[in-house]
């Protein structure tokens, strides 16, 4: 179906290739999940899969790329849209129209397919999806499974053999996550699609996957998902939970690791310990929030309490008032009512250079804070502004995203590459409140991980930490106080051990599989030691 044979590539300021010597052939009907550390190449391998790379995004070429046989190097992406197609991160960056049957249909218009054509398209689309009832809305107006559809129905009216998506469901909350791949794999089942996914979080996407692809330095390994794991220095926690008690063949879902969790709990019966913050004073105290958008009410009463020491994660469906809480807490975002105070300030009511020394947000699409023409240059104005020590945001984004060259300019990075250069610009001003919106989006295992420690240090080093995220894994390593947000009301609020469990949808794997107030690898690993 497709295949790349002997590939090498590098970008144009790069000192080396981001691909080498890469053979890879995709069969047709597999669903592949394309996995790696951040900025290892996932984006550039799929963008070579209908032509985008290298012809917008320059850089050298080496090697061929085959769909059935014929080589498409040189290739306009407008002539492969039948053969290949590709799905972005950003759905909604991507629309070109207003509504929700118009953007089916654009695609169409641009291969110059005929009305009736079209229309039958859109038509059986529509139905496919289960997004009839979507076909008259505004794109704006979709929540973000609902985006992700449409996003995916706009390429499939194309009737192309190959579908590629780049981080599908990094945006998604569990259940709308669920959606989309289970549309995925129906369309690999009903139509025979090729379907390629990169996804950080492969816990949502393994479960469905014929194939996994690995990317790491350089380097590409595919074969069977639960062979290429059990050395991976990527791995969703039914993996690392697997490695540890074992188990052999790897379990790739929960249910597969059920059934073979007897044993294990026993080793671990009555030995289950987790530490317990202590939290100081008062950081931020917000009473009976309300934030509206027009005649919607984004937020309504919501009253928040951060300590120092303490890291509070916030959780809910797409569209549950989540960003807007955040972005009201920060002070950019205005108030219908309500009151906030942090350290005896109120942000909105300061200059904006003393507001991000009280609460610091890192918005869910970081790109917005970047506006120079290089990574060293951002670092150095950080620095500046924040009157730190030259090199302090250089050191930051270090342990974050190791390797990103100074001279890079900053929309060239991956989007977890992005995000880890604005989180290393706020972080740098050492707010009394770190806010983060969506934080995880776009970053690897090893990347949280790196993520979780700044944010534990901070908050040791007495800062408050606020967390919005559908990322349950990383709550459930991260978070001292949890709130379960829904039509912009917090309907849940406690520790971990008492909130995750509530619902099946922000449950972790190890919870999943083990019960019994077990939520992570790391207490299960604590315990056998």
């Amino acid at each position: 179906m497709i295949e790349l044979r002997d590939v090498t590539f590098g970008y144009d300021d790069a000192d080396h290739p981001v691909l080498r010597d890469v053979d890879l052939r995709l069969e047709e009907g597999e669903l592949v999940l394309v996995a790696g550390r951040t900025g290892t190449g996932k984006s550039t391998l799929l963008r070579l899969l209908n032509g985008l790379v290298p012809r917008f995004s320059g850089g050298e070429l080496a090697g061929d790329v085959l769909v059935d046989g014929s080589s498409i190097v040189g290739v306009a992406p407008r002539d492969l849209a039948h053969v290949v197609g590709h799905v972005p991160q950003d759905p909604l960056a991507g629309f070109v129209t207003d509504t929700v049957e118009e953007e089916l249909a654009y695609g169409m218009e641009q291969l110059g397919i005929d009305p009736g054509t079209m229309r039958r398209r859109v038509e059986e689309t529509l139905d496919l999806l289960g997004i009839e009832d979507l076909r008259d809305r505004a794109l704006r107006t979709l929540s973000g499974g609902q985006q992700q559809r449409v996003a995916i129905g706009s390429v499939l009216t194309m009737h192309p053999r190959v579908l590629v998506l780049d981080e599908p469901t990094s945006a998604l909350d569990p259940t709308a996550a669920e959606d989309v791949l289970a549309t995925l794999a129906r369309l690999v089942d009903d139509l025979g699609l090729t379907v390629v996914v990169a996804e950080h979080r492969m816990e949502r996407v393994i479960p469905f996957a014929d194939r996994l692809v690995l990317v790491d330095d350089t380097r590409v390994r595919a074969g069977e998902p639960a062979e290429l794991l059990r050395t991976s220095s990527v791995a969703p926690p039914v993996i690392e939970l697997g490695r540890l008690a074992g188990w052999d063949p790897l379990p790739l879902s929960v249910r597969a690791a059920r059934r073979r969790r007897d044993a294990l709990r026993e080793r671990l019966s009555d030995r289950r310990s987790r530490a317990v913050t202590i939290a100081g004073e008062d950081q931020l105290v917000a009473r009976g929030v309300t934030v509206a958008h027009g005649d919607l009410v984004a937020v309504r009463d919501v009253s928040v309490r951060v300590r120092r020491g303490e890291i509070v994660t916030v959780m809910g469906r797409n569209g549950a008032g989540k960003s807007s809480l955040l972005w009201a807490l920060q002070g950019a975002g205005k108030r219908r009512a309500g009151s906030l105070d942090v350290r005896g300030e109120d942000p909105a009511t300061v200059k904006a250079d003393r507001a991000r020394t009280l609460v610091g947000l890192v918005p869910q699409t970081a790109g917005d804070l970047l506006y120079l023409e290089t990574v060293a240059l951002e670092c150095a104005a950080a620095d500046q502004q924040a009157d730190a020590v030259p090199g302090t945001c250089r050191t930051l984004l270090d342990r974050l995203a190791p390797g990103i060259a100074d001279a890079h300019h900053p929309r060239d990075l991956s989007e977890g590459q992005r995000l880890s250069l604005v989180l290393a610009i706020v972080l740098t001003a050492r707010p009394h409140v770190i806010a983060l919106d969506e934080p995880t989006r776009g970053l690897d295992y090893g990347a949280k991980v790196e993520l979780r420690r700044i944010l534990r240090d901070l908050a040791d080093d007495g800062h408050g930490v606020l967390v919005a995220t559908h990322d349950v894994e990383f709550v459930a390593q991260v978070a001292d106080t949890v709130m379960v947000m829904a039509q912009g009301e917090v309907v849940s609020a406690g520790t971990p051990e008492q909130v995750l469990p509530e619902s099946p949808a922000f449950a972790p794997q190890v919870w999943k599989i083990l019960g019994d107030g077990w939520l992570t690898v790391d207490e299960v690993q604590a315990a056998l030691a």
